[in-house]
């Protein structure tokens, strides 16, 4: 799994060069984690980290240019991207 977050990483930070690599690995964990725990809240049965890959890399295709901009509107994830420098 490590190599997977390691190549999301990469490309989201390709598409958002505003955030670097250790904000850009903080949000590919939130974003994995909750996607996850969401899928799992909404009584899906688990399917595996290709599908979470999938969902994230499609994600970062239509929304990674603006994850920076995001974080600043939502309390959930600011203060945890604020702790990272």
């Amino acid at each position: 799994m490590e190599q997977k977050v390691n190549e999301l990483v990469a490309k989201l930070c390709a598409k958002n060069p505003s955030v670097s690599e250790q904000k850009a690995r903080v949000w590919i964990e939130l974003l994995w984690s909750d996607f996850e725990s969401t899928y799992a809240k909404a009584g899906y049965e688990y399917r595996g980290a290709e599908i979470t890959e999938k969902i994230i890399l499609q994600w970062i295709e239509s929304y990674g240019s603006q994850l920076h901009e995001f974080a600043g509107r939502n309390p959930k994830y600011a203060h945890l991207l604020d702790e990272v420098e």
